[in-house]
């Protein structure tokens, strides 16, 4: 995983594939199929690999105090990940969205899935929003999957400013 990660930042993502990956390691083609069924497989990997990359959780957990934070530090990681691995986000989630990568579409909304649990976390800790800020008609999940959905959005237009949605969060919730 780590050499393919090498590759997506020296390379980009398309340069990729199993063959590329067995070359860089030194190894047969075959031996890549012993640890991945499939160039979807080894793919799918890959993605989930960079994603944890990207959104691992620091250890010192201070990101996840408040909701605020929070949003400040997955920008911050937004912006490395970009630079890190230019036209991942998005040319992986293109290449996803075909019927045939099943399996790699799986593990990217699986990594989705993640930093969107995290937010409603993050939300439900956070004691300076007001007591009823949420409702049944407006819940901390729908909240959060807005504020994932900006995420996403700021992703696709590689706007790594999170004013405006500290402004959301600060006129919505405090």
């Amino acid at each position: 995983m780590k050499i393919s990660r090498e590759l997506i930042q020296q390379q980009g993502w398309s340069a990729v594939n199993v063959r590329s990956v067995a070359a860089a390691c030194g190894v047969s083609v075959g031996s890549i199929y012993n640890y991945f069924d499939s160039k979807a497989a080894l793919m799918s990997a890959i993605v989930e690999s960079v994603w944890r990359e990207i959104f691992h959780r620091p250890e010192d957990g201070a990101a996840f105090g408040d909701t605020q934070e929070c949003i400040i530090w997955m920008y911050r990681q937004m912006e490395y990940g970009c630079k890190q691995y230019p036209g991942f986000f998005t040319l992986h989630s293109l290449g996803f969205m075909q019927e045939e990568k099943t399996q790699g579409k799986q593990r990217m909304q699986q990594a989705w899935r993640h930093v969107l649990e995290e937010l409603c976390a993050v939300l439900k800790r956070d004691a300076k929003i007001r007591f009823n800020a949420f409702t049944e008609q407006f819940t901390l999940e729908q909240f959060a999957d807005i504020l994932f959905s900006l995420m996403l959005s700021a992703l696709l237009r590689q706007n790594y400013d999170p004013a405006a949605v500290l402004e959301i969060i600060h006129r919505t919730l405090y």
